[in-house]
């Protein structure tokens, strides 16, 4: 009878994953810390019970490097040219439109509002791109668009919490958790997944949306600060040598792996994993970090500035950890909810500035990652949580005087490069004023399944059993889009 076998016929409540972890001569210590770092995917599975078959292809991709965009900006000032929007500018939106919906904030009949800044196509591929974005200008070669992409969700919580945890409530695991529960990180001295935030406050969705959910909590991602300290708690009090710090986690870990013999609960094994990977990170994270390591050419790309906390800094910090394998690096930036209610959040305000703020180094992510060889094992993903509408807001019936679109979820872009998707090419289409997709449509589940497909998962098998059923990213829904893969 194998180990399985025996674990699963076994009775008694101290016959658990102890039992097989130090029967099958993996040892505790290396199985929690390989479920941590992910080293060992098998760990992964004996520690959850799972078969751990879940993949289907050869990945083309080896890690992902998700830009989020929080707030969610409008595709019809950045990538979807509707010159038949600019003839409407100004003119009450038809019946047709508004019935049957829901918005966030329209009320009564608006006005339809016309594209705010000029578009010209560039590149061999011909891709409409905005004055709003003259760097990213020279990059549409090299990126995938993808103009009709969809949701249900309409306000910004829930559509975070869906594009990154494939739920719109709180509680599920978050698309990097789920990525490093699968395949871990190639770097047994960083986590596998890490997150970076900028702008003007967090998210909307708030720390679930890099949650582990119900999957064990070594997966959640870890929040790194491009100012300061770059990990919190991270450093040793004052008095505290490392060697002091070592013995101490020695001595709580003799205690943990007590207490799970005793009680059999897998967060002990979590718990354990934590004390460990922050001990390593207390060398390693400071290096990984240090954006003053590099040249001032690379700063000159980016336009990054050492010890601000900036989109471009995150950028760069991204490629550092790409560099060093971290698998899934999730960037939020924070500030583009164009309502225009003021002029934050107004299309020629606020809007502008974060348009500034992302041009230059998004763009020299992509030509970094390609100059360095790295593109083509890293998928990098853009977009924000929904669209914006072609009509203007009117917020309790009166339209401010700055310009501004409600929440949108019907048709909105993102784009992706590199890890084995297809480039210089639009995929999908919306009508004539943008308002909803008419052609290849992708889903936020389709999109889901894409990037696992890419990283080597099949989507339908990446399950993990909680409260009596099987649980995945993508729910009971998604197709993968085999169209946009070369």
């Amino acid at each position: 009878m194998g180990l399985l076998d025996e674990l699963k016929q076994a009775e008694g409540s101290y016959l658990t994953r102890r039992h097989f972890l130090k029967n099958g001569s993996l040892g505790l210590g290396l199985a929690a810390l390989s479920g941590f770092s992910g080293c060992q995917s098998a760990a992964n599975s004996f520690m959850t019970g799972e078969s751990g078959d879940f993949s289907k292809v050869a990945p083309k991709a080896k890690r992902v490097i998700f830009l989020h965009m929080a707030g969610a900006p409008s595709q019809l000032e950045l990538f979807d040219y509707k010159p038949l929007l600019q003839t409407l500018d100004n003119k009450p939106c038809p019946d047709s439109l508004l019935e049957g919906k829901r918005f966030a904030f329209i009320r009564g009949v608006p006005n339809m509002l016309g594209p705010q800044f000029a578009f010209n196509q560039y590149g061999e591929s011909g891709t409409w791109v905005s004055d709003l974005l003259p760097h990213f200008q020279s990059a549409v070669d090299d990126v995938l668009m993808m103009k009709a992409v969809h949701t249900e969700e309409f306000n910004h919580a829930p559509a975070q919490l869906f594009m990154h945890t494939g739920s719109p409530r709180l509680g599920k695991p978050s698309f990097g958790s789920w990525v490093t529960y699968g395949l871990g990180s190639e770097n047994e001295n960083l986590p596998g997944f890490v997150v970076l935030v900028s702008g003007n406050s967090a998210p909307s969705g708030g720390k679930s949306l890099w949650g582990s959910g119900f999957l064990p909590s070594s997966y959640q991602g870890v929040e790194f600060r491009s100012k300061g300290e770059p990990v919190l708690y991270m450093s040793n009090p004052d008095g505290v040598s490392r060697d002091i710090r070592k013995d101490a986690i020695h001595a709580i870990n003799q205690i943990n792996e007590q207490a799970y013999q005793e009680v059999g609960d897998p967060e002990i094994l979590s718990r354990m994993a934590q004390y460990e990977m922050a001990f390593k990170m207390q060398m390693t994270v400071p290096e990984a970090t240090d954006v003053t390591e590099e040249p001032d050419y690379i700063h000159q790309m980016y336009g990054t500035k050492p010890n601000e906390v900036s989109f471009a800094n995150n950028c760069l910090l991204a490629r550092r950890l790409a560099e060093r394998g971290v698998r899934f690096i999730q960037l939020y930036h924070r500030g583009w909810d164009s309502h225009g209610s003021n002029n934050f959040e107004n299309l020629h305000g606020g809007f502008v500035e974060r348009c500034q703020e992302i041009d230059r180094p998004m763009t020299a992510l992509i030509q970094d990652l390609k100059m360095r060889g790295m593109l083509e094992e890293t998928l990098v993903v853009w977009g924000g949580e929904f669209g914006r509408t072609p009509m203007q807001e009117n917020r309790e019936g009166i339209t401010n005087p700055f310009k501004g679109r409600d929440h949108h979820g019907d048709a909105f872009t993102m784009w992706m490069t590199g890890g084995g998707v297809k480039r210089g090419m639009s995929y999908g289409e919306t009508d004539e004023i943008g308002y909803g997709g008419i052609k290849d449509k992708i889903h936020i589940h389709d999109l889901q399944a894409t990037i696992l497909h890419q990283l080597g998962i099949d989507h339908e098998k990446l399950t993990y059993r909680f409260q009596g059923r099987d649980f995945r990213l993508t729910d009971v829904h998604g197709e993968v889009i085999h169209d946009i893969l070369v």
